[in-house]
């Protein structure tokens, strides 16, 4: 695995370690192709937005980003092959299945092959001006 996947390993089984979402117990090597997708989808993109079509709140992401300038990855978990499978592993980077807050799986962001967070932690970062130098760093804007 990558240097990206090693640290999604890492996070997840810091996390939750390998229960799915339901409790469904999964060893780490069945997460393997998962966190393999996740990888690329996050290391070749300098933002990637994780939705489910119809979802406001990720409607809401995906035009604050756009209306910023930045042109997203959008992976649309509802009609994407290993979605179910990549919902669950956003599930626990969410923090859930360890007893703390759940942000809402989706949207999930990932700027510069880093979780950023969801909605909240979104919307946060841009009213506190810490979203466009992000944005920035990740060369997902150049102004």
């Amino acid at each position: 695995m990558n240097q990206v996947a090693d640290k999604l390993v890492s996070s997840v089984m810091m996390i939750g370690g390998g229960v799915g979402v339901g409790g469904e117990v999964k060893a780490a090597a069945s997460w393997e192709p998962v966190f393999e997708t996740l990888s690329v989808l996050v290391s070749s993109n300098a933002v990637v937005v994780f939705t489910i079509s119809g979802c406001c709140m990720c409607h809401v992401v995906k035009q604050l980003l756009l209306g910023l300038g930045v042109g997203p990855a959008i992976v649309e978990l509802d009609h994407h092959e290993s979605g179910r499978d990549i919902q669950a592993l956003l599930y626990h980077l969410s923090g859930g299945g360890n007893g703390t807050h759940i942000q809402l799986v989706v949207p999930a962001v990932f700027v510069g092959g880093r979780f950023l967070g969801g909605i909240e932690k979104v919307l946060t970062c841009h009213i506190n001006g810490s979203l466009v130098p992000l944005l920035k760093d990740a060369g997902a804007l150049w102004l």
